[in-house]
């Protein structure tokens, strides 16, 4: 498959994926866009492998998890190095990686935190948590940057990035803690659920209602931490590119904003973003564009150094 026909499939896979990603990648520049869509389409593959779901939806016992993630390292690392896998995705990945340089550490990063799902790992310490974040979503956050233009030798403009991943991780598990726990995962720390004296495997517990209610805000209170921190990283990008982070900063940053005004009802039902919400952060993000967010250093976040 040629350069096109991967950006018409990497489409029409963003926009079957996420309604959100695929609304903000339109303020990208063509080839800016394109080249996100290419991404996308890769992380969207290794996630529905990993899961056993299309496009993000039906989540499915995968029969042999250690052969997939296997497999998924091997593709990608074919991609990776220009060989052709037959596979779109891959190739699609294998596209955008020569074009902007991606290191295949963070395509490797991001396989890991699969890794760890397929083993049925659970986190011990919030270090733990931020830690399986980075895996899943903050390497996304960093590749994505550099397919904006940003260096992979700047590292401080990379750790703002991989900040946006973590918080739109961190919202995820907050609304979808009831699902995970349909499907055996938890991704709350067991330290937050011995404090709280709730059974990691038990979550749901009716009796345990209200402690869990607390956890879920405390997701979405560091999940706030982690946008604030990324906006600041947005002001060292190209114009178009700074505008669609900011809107997807806003959109998903309401994801969790909602889960807290729900009071708990978030556990009971899913929570989406409206159309004319998602519209009203497009336009709010031009404004944004215009005016640096305020300063303010990374102390006492998590830092992508601290991957074991």
């Amino acid at each position: 498959m040629n350069r096109t026909n991967l950006i018409l499939y990497a489409k029409k896979s963003i926009e079957r994926g996420s309604k959100s990603f695929s609304r903000a990648s339109k303020l990208f520049s063509r080839q800016t866009r394109e080249r996100a869509w290419l991404l996308y389409c890769w992380c969207r593959a290794c996630d529905d492998l990993a899961d056993g779901q299309d496009h993000g939806h039906g989540m499915s016992a995968v029969a042999n998890p250690e052969k997939t993630i296997a497999v998924m390292r091997m593709m990608t690392q074919r991609a990776h190095s220009g060989q052709q896998t037959g596979n779109p995705p891959f190739d699609a990945f294998g596209v955008v990686a020569r074009e902007c340089d991606i290191p295949l550490s963070l395509a490797k990063d991001m396989i890991d935190g699969f890794a760890l799902d397929s083993r049925g790992w659970r986190p011990e310490t919030e270090d733990d948590l931020l830690q399986y974040c980075y895996h899943v979503a903050g390497s996304v956050g960093c590749m994505m940057a550099i397919v904006m233009g940003v260096s992979p030798r700047e590292q401080e403009i990379l750790d703002r990035a991989c900040d946006l991943g973590l918080a739109f991780q961190l919202a995820n598990i907050a609304r979808d803690i009831a699902e995970d726990a349909a499907a055996g995962r938890c991704y709350l720390p067991q330290t937050w659920l011995t404090e709280a004296t709730i059974d990691p495997d038990d979550v749901m517990a009716a009796d345990k209602r209200e402690e869990l209610v607390l956890l879920v805000n405390r997701l979405c209170e560091l999940a706030g931490e982690y946008e604030n921190s990324a906006r600041v990283g947005a002001s060292s990008l190209p114009f178009r590119s700074r505008w669609a982070v900011l809107a997807a900063a806003g959109i998903y940053g309401d994801i969790g904003r909602a889960i807290r005004k729900s009071h708990g009802k978030s556990l009971d039902r899913r929570i989406y973003t409206s159309k004319v919400k998602k519209l009203i952060w497009i336009v709010r993000a031009f404004g944004q564009t215009w005016v640096d967010a305020p300063a303010r250093d990374r102390q006492g976040l998590w830092t992508r150094t601290r991957v074991a």
